[in-house]
């Protein structure tokens, strides 16, 4: 899923600071082959048949979870997860923006939508976050200074986002996200100016964040790390620090979800979400191999921009 250490040595990373994106946490020294790519390809689906066999042995009698792992919504949010995962591997951002883009247009409420997509990130940002405090990465104070208000922040949003209806809110949250989309495409035509003040007004950032993050399913680490980066900060600490603090947003959203919606009546979106997630890791690494930051930044842009504005139309039609 989220790759666990940071190297600025890498030409890749060093770009990626450059364009003022997530820098890449391990160096990718070569390509994954088709063999390796076959040979991924078949542990996954070999642990997918043996987790319906394992399920059939426990409860023969019962259907829910075969049915749920065979439905049309599981299949879904495999390729979602597939997609946004290769995409957050290889930039390391905006996982939580293209699962909701792409679940809108399948006609997933954006309660249901944004809620699957948190309780998903709860594994991955958790693993991240563990990973970044072992390695060093995280700068306690900044830390403290985003968790709690990003925290109020993502209930908040839950709150919003499951309290009104889904096909009047799905309009505002294309919107939303058809503005991130071009904020995304904007930074492939950009250089970073950096500041070396220290930023005053984290607390707010870190509320705004954390609100668009669960009404809009994504948006934290565009938002946060794009903003506290451009002004100067330590790129690793800042990374660091905003990873380890997204696993108590995703936490925090996904127990709102389950206590102000049915969260729980979606499994099979979240099933599909993370077992899409495990099957990105070497097509991030190659993509990582052979696209420029750029060229991602594109088409990731154009992507949730062109969904974002099908999904606006749909709603207005």
């Amino acid at each position: 899923m989220k790759i666990r250490r940071l190297d600025y040595d890498a030409p890749e990373s060093q770009q990626h600071a450059r364009e003022g994106l997530p820098l890449l946490e391990v160096e990718v020294t070569h390509q994954p082959s088709l063999t390796t790519l076959a040979k991924t390809f078949a542990v996954l689906l070999g642990l997918l048949s043996l987790a319906l066999g394992a399920a059939y042995l426990i409860a023969p009698e019962s259907h829910v979870i075969t049915d749920g792992l065979l439905s049309h919504a599981f299949w879904i949010a495999f390729a979602v997860g597939l997609g946004a995962q290769i995409i957050d591997g290889a930039l390391g951002m905006a996982y939580g923006i293209t699962a909701t883009t792409f679940l809108l247009g399948s006609g997933v409420s954006p309660a249901a939508a944004s809620a699957s997509v948190h309780l998903a990130e709860v594994f991955t940002t958790g693993f991240s976050g563990f990973s970044h405090w072992r390695f060093g990465n995280i700068n306690k104070a900044l830390f403290y200074r985003l968790v709690i208000p990003g925290v109020i922040g993502a209930v908040l949003g839950a709150y919003v986002v499951t309290s009104f209806d889904g096909d009047v809110l799905k309009p505002y949250i294309s919107a939303y996200l058809l503005l991130m989309g071009l904020y995304i495409l904007s930074k492939a035509f950009r250089t970073l100016k950096t500041r070396k003040e220290a930023p005053k007004h984290i607390a707010p950032l870190a509320l705004t964040g954390g609100f668009v993050d669960s009404v809009g399913g994504g948006g934290w680490g565009p938002v946060v790390t794009t903003s506290l980066v451009g002004t100067g900060q330590d790129p690793r600490t800042t990374i660091g620090s905003v990873n380890a603090a997204e696993f108590f947003l995703s936490l925090a959203g996904a127990a709102s979800f389950a206590i102000f919606g049915s969260v729980f009546s979606n499994w099979p979106l979240i099933a599909g979400l993370v077992v899409g997630g495990l099957f990105a890791a070497p097509f991030a690494a190659w993509l990582c191999h052979h696209l420029q930051p750029k060229s991602l930044l594109i088409i990731v842009g154009v992507l949730i921009s062109g969904l974002s504005t099908i999904n606006l139309l749909k709603a207005f039609m």
